[in-house]
């Protein structure tokens, strides 16, 4: 991880990040009090408009702070006792990337987003949703303390809440937004444990302090043994949730029932991003063995998504297993300390993941125009009722097929540079290792080819051959579909970013991106060795192979080499079952145990608490019973009776002398009797 310092004055840095940052909040809020259109466009062109200048904003401090000294800023935020917190911004390397990449890939899906919403009555709820999302996530990469980080982490995955289910009168949109959020909880849980741990032994929760001192996680009086392993699997927990790693991977396919819009700039550059981010942010605390569990991970859940992706017919749960895999490969790479490599690989990524998303997203809309115009029972999303949509939308064809070569990781493309990094560094990792440790880069190896397999079926099937609706409607012809402008110009300036000439002029050596070399820690060397060679030409001498293969199943139908059943194929068709593992037997028995303690709660706890109060109700009646008839009778009882000794002496108060006389008299004679007789 890149060295921190705190400088001072640095006055139009801070502006600038505060301006990128918070124009999208000033659209979200703007659009959800002031601006209030029939059509809603003002409120998309506005947070268009707002998203556009915190661009131009990121970019212009990305030009200041790449490469220079960092710049650290921040202000006393609360005190309890005598501890203090700071509320600041840290802008270095990592921070003015993604400031960049989110609000470019942000800027791209927004435009799209203008023509791809267009009729949607929630049109204005939408661009509020996305402009919300955007500011949590620019927020996120630029606060200096994990505090505000957890608060951002939080409000992204909030809004990624609000996106996905934002046709919620959708079941399926509620089921997924629900479970996106639920799983979330779970690595959110372990972010804020880990949050709690480094708090509770540093007393700061300010990341200059944590991570710029070289001690703090070594035996040398920082934190270290079994608390450091604790709180790196707590910190990678958060990121596995995020991220989407096996086995909170699950919700990220079912979160496909969003807008594709939206899928793209979750998928790109914002909610599963974060997760690497991160793990980039609080590198230094994962010791050895926990980055050998995340190596692990990621390298498994890679291998595991592509296997899956293999099989699946849905066109947006294809890419999304393809993101879970590649964000695999980066989390793997994080793990073998390929820290420059694992950014590199985020950053091309995004560009051609959010380009496959917008693809797919024209893609879909015209198979739904064409099932509504031909009155067809299809799913507009289902790859087996496509084909030939080269001709229809070439535009899409052109610009897909680019995002396809980069995402294989052929050569010329950005995807190829970023991803030999990985593979390159993931068998000098291995070597002089067990045999254990080198199944990592042979698993990681193996994962590109069968990316290279499932994006040329894809390929093939969605834009070679004929159209598969010709064979409901025999007279039906694909004819050439003008695509909207708006669809299109986002889709060639990704496409553009997709290409090697942005990061690096040298197609072939991932050291010479000016990327990688912004990342690169100050005893780095380039290691020239076989794998430099060996390891890009074996990849690209079968990956052609592989793609072949490929045509001649789905497209000329020559072979059927891959048959549609035995056990592989329902391992992978069915995701390893590990969704239908989690709802019969997790989601069901933490139900079936609810219900239990529900039962538990009503019959016993409630039945106890309320045989108490029943039994304190009788008490209370015989207290009730006894204060009245015992108590206050005989209370009742001397009143009266005092009351009538009282009124009988009052008989005797008539004011007449002669009475008293008599009285007087009677009296005397009572006692001389009474004396008498006694």
């Amino acid at each position: 991880m890149e060295p921190i310092h705190t400088l001072q004055n640095h006055t139009l840095e801070i502006q600038l990040a505060l301006i990128a940052v918070l124009l999208p909040f000033a659209a979200f809020i703007t659009n959800f009090i002031v601006v209030k259109t029939a059509s809603g466009k003002t409120e998309g062109w506005l947070a268009t408009i707002c998203i556009l200048l915190s661009l131009i904003s990121s970019a212009f401090l990305f030009s200041k702070i790449w490469n220079r000294e960092p710049v650290h800023q921040q202000i006393l935020w609360f005190q309890i006792g005598t501890v203090k917190i700071f509320a600041g911004l840290l802008l270095n390397n990592l921070s003015v990337l993604m400031l960049v990449l989110v609000s470019g890939i942000a800027l791209a899906v927004h435009f799209y987003s203008l023509a791809y919403m267009e009729g949607d009555r929630n049109f204005r709820r939408y661009f509020r949703y996305l402009s919300f999302f955007c500011f949590a996530m620019l927020a996120l990469v630029v606060v200096d303390n994990l505090l505000l980080l957890y608060a951002f982490w939080e409000l992204v995955g909030f809004a990624s809440y609000l996106l996905i289910g934002f046709w919620f009168t959708r079941e399926k949109a509620v089921q997924a937004n629900k479970k996106a959020f639920i799983m979330n909880r779970i690595g959110d849980i372990g972010f804020l444990i880990g949050i709690m741990i480094l708090f509770a032994h540093f007393q700061t929760f300010d990341l200059l302090t944590l991570f710029s001192h070289p001690n703090n996680f070594t035996t040398a009086g920082g934190l270290s043994g079994t608390w450091l392993t604790i709180a790196g699997l707590c910190f990678f927990l958060g990121a596995m949730a995020k991220s989407a790693q096996f086995p909170l991977h699950t919700w990220l396919p079912d979160a496909m029932e969003g807008p594709t819009s939206v899928s793209a700039l979750i998928h790109a550059a914002t909610m599963v991003a974060a997760g690497v981010f991160l793990l980039a942010r609080v590198y230094p605390i994962f010791n050895a063995d926990v980055k050998l569990i995340i190596t692990i991970t990621g390298t498994f859940t890679a291998f595991m998504a592509a296997t899956i992706a293999l099989t699946q017919n849905d066109l947006k749960k294809i890419l999304a297993f393809s993101t879970i895999s590649q964000l695999g490969f980066m989390v793997a790479a994080m793990g073998m300390g390929a820290y420059a490599s694992a950014l590199f690989h985020l950053t091309t990524h995004a560009f051609f993941k959010c380009l496959l998303f917008l693809s797919a997203g024209v893609i879909i809309h015209e198979m739904q125009h064409l099932k509504e115009k031909l009155h067809l029972e299809i799913d507009p999303q289902n790859i087996l009722y496509m084909g030939g949509l080269r001709k229809a939308l070439p535009v899409t064809f052109v610009t897909c097929i680019v995002a396809g070569l980069a995402l294989i990781g052929l050569p010329l493309t950005s995807g190829y540079l970023s991803k030999d990094g990985i593979l390159i560094q993931a068998f000098e990792w291995a070597e002089g290792r067990s045999f254990f440790y080198k199944l990592i880069p042979i698993s990681i190896l193996i994962t590109s080819w069968l990316t290279a397999f499932y994006i040329a079926r894809l390929m093939f099937k969605v834009f070679w051959g004929e159209s598969k609706l010709k064979e409901m409607v025999p007279t039906f012809e694909l004819h050439f579909s003008k695509e909207n402008n708006l669809f299109a110009w986002p889709m060639l300036f990704l496409a553009l970013f997709s290409l090697f000439p942005v990061f690096s002029l040298n197609p072939l050596l991932y050291e010479q991106s000016w990327l990688f070399k912004g990342f690169l820690t100050a005893d780095y060397f380039e290691r020239e060795n076989l794998y430099h060679t060996l390891i890009p030409a074996a990849v690209n001498i079968i990956t052609i192979p592989v793609i072949y293969l490929a045509y001649l199943q789905y497209f000329r139908k020559s072979i059927n080499w891959f048959p549609e059943s035995g056990l592989l194929f329902r391992l992978s068709y069915n995701q390893w079952y590990i969704d239908r593992f989690y709802q019969n037997h997790v989601v069901k028995t933490v139900v079936w145990v609810s219900q239990k303690l529900y039962a538990f709660d009503r019959l016993v706890i409630d039945g106890f608490v309320n045989l108490l109060a029943k039994t304190g109700l009788l008490f209370s009646e015989i207290s009730k019973w006894l204060d009245r008839y015992l108590v206050d009778g005989l209370v009742n009882f001397i009143a009266f009776r005092v009351r009538d000794i009282g009124s009988f002496a009052r008989g005797f108060q008539t004011g007449k002398v002669q009475q008293y006389l008599l009285g007087m008299l009677l009296v005397i004679l009572s006692i001389y009797l009474f004396k008498t007789l006694i």
